[in-house]
């Protein structure tokens, strides 16, 4: 009985130390400032690409397969 009452709060602990494991590092943070520079950027960059035809590739010759000569 004792046996399966430390295996369990052995598990139980486990369980709860896993659970740290899903914390940001320090270094990752909120920055408005940033976040609002970079949605300007994209747009800046979807406002100056225009749309553009698709260019046909030049047709290929077809290639010359060499025939096999019976003897």
């Amino acid at each position: 009985m004792r046996r399966c009452l430390l295996m369990g709060l052995a598990l139980v602990s486990l369980c709860e130390a896993s659970t740290l494991a899903y914390a940001r590092p320090p270094t990752v943070m909120n920055s408005p400032g940033y976040d609002a520079r970079l949605q300007e950027s994209r747009k800046a960059l979807e406002n100056s690409q225009t749309p553009t035809t698709p260019t046909t590739a030049p047709a290929a010759a077809p290639k010359r397969s060499k025939k096999k000569h019976a003897n």
